[in-house]
């Protein structure tokens, strides 16, 4: 028997509660060890443990702090609404009204909005470097809308194509019913027919609607992983940072940076790519949650760009850790040839799977056909 769907708002708390369990934790870790490391001793008017980017990039240091900050305020207080016992939302009197306001769908945007802020300050020490992140947001949003736009085409000639053999189907209908001399037994069967046809196209709803929750409730999950990995590797890059300026390197920067150029740009671009991905991935899902009919078929479309999406902010994140994990390109290359090694198993196991059953379904028609 079909399960009921769950109401819309029970199904937005839980993934809110997911989503500030994710910026609580990466933001109170990033608050306590700031980027760039703190100073290690007290020299030149100095405190020993103070964090090396206020006085290397004070503004930058600002922006980082009280976006970091805002993140963390912002989603602490509504978890602590979520959170049992005694949390607002757990009576659905009260939390669907909070739900449906939009109250707490627009704290959750702030802070993801803040956390990106801060990710772009304090990841790098230089303004260019921090426009190119959020030009890598701008990216993230062609690539989906470029997805989107190749899929609604598809769409589009499937639905032709449709909508042509559907006509066909009525006038033969059409053309039948013509041809049948009583009236009232064609309306009867009409009638057994609608009914017939009103179940089947229920229970068909209920089917595609448990889908799309599965396959939202994956790509949050898989956002909200990705998301907080990679904003502690941005914020706290490969090799550490230098605990002093001399000898031409300034306190506070990646010693990869100036080691290994070349692969620290890759790590910084492949990490940062995946951030922003993620949280504008998370983004765009959080409307889905909330009830309109109207877009039903942007929904499902949109379902699928998300899907693409994560896929290649999954291999972004391969690449960073790729780029990152050691200092050597030889052993870089043996990391990319594991990853395709596992990939190659798994297309051998969903090969193998798929000759294995397709003999079982052409033998279970003809079983159950034998008397």
């Amino acid at each position: 028997m079909d399960q009921p769907v769950q109401p819309w708002e029970y199904s937005l708390r839980k993934y809110l509660l997911l989503l500030a369990t994710l910026v609580v934790t990466v933001a109170y870790a990033a608050g306590f060890n700031p980027p760039g490391g703190v100073w290690q001793n007290a020299l030149g008017g100095r405190l020993a443990g103070d964090p090396i980017i206020r006085d290397t990039s004070y503004h930058r240091y600002l922006a980082f702090f009280y976006c970091n900050a805002t993140a963390f305020a912002a989603t602490i207080t509504y978890q602590a609404g979520l959170t049992p016992p005694g949390g607002f939302l757990v009576n659905h009197n009260l939390y669907r009204p909070a739900i449906r306001s939009n109250a707490l769908f627009v704290c959750t945007v702030v802070g993801l909005l803040c956390l990106m802020v801060a990710y772009a300050a304090g990841s790098t020490q230089h303004l260019k470097t921090s426009i190119y992140i959020f030009l890598l947001v701008g990216a993230a949003l062609l690539v989906a809308a470029g997805l989107l736009l190749v899929f609604l085409l598809k769409k589009n000639d499937s639905d032709s194509a449709a909508q042509h053999t559907e006509q066909n189907q009525e006038m033969k209908e059409l053309e039948v019913s013509n041809g049948n001399g009583d009236k009232e037994e064609r309306e009867e069967a009409e009638e057994k027919n609608g009914d017939k046809e009103l179940r089947k196209k229920e229970v068909e709803e209920n089917k595609e609607e448990r889908k799309k929750h599965e396959r939202r409730k994956y790509l949050m999950l898989l956002g909200i992983l990705v998301a907080s990995v990679a904003y502690q590797a941005g914020l706290k890059p490969p090799g550490g940072a230098w605990q002093s300026s001399e000898n031409g390197y300034e306190a506070g920067d990646p010693v990869m940076h100036d080691n290994r150029r070349p692969r620290y740009l890759i790590f910084f671009y492949s990490n940062s790519f995946s951030f922003m991905a993620s949280i504008v991935v998370i983004m765009m899902l959080l409307p889905h949650w909330l009830p309109n009919k109207k877009k039903e078929e942007w929904e499902k479309w949109s379902l699928r760009v998300m899907n693409w999406t994560i896929l290649l902010d999954l291999f972004t994140l391969l690449v960073s850790y790729a780029a990152g994990s050691n200092r050597q390109w030889k052993t870089s290359v043996y990391v990319v040839a594991l990853i395709f090694a596992v990939l190659a198993y798994f297309a051998i196991h969903m090969v193998l799977s798929c000759t294995v059953c397709r003999p079982e379904r052409h033998q279970s028609p003809q079983s159950s056909s034998e008397p």
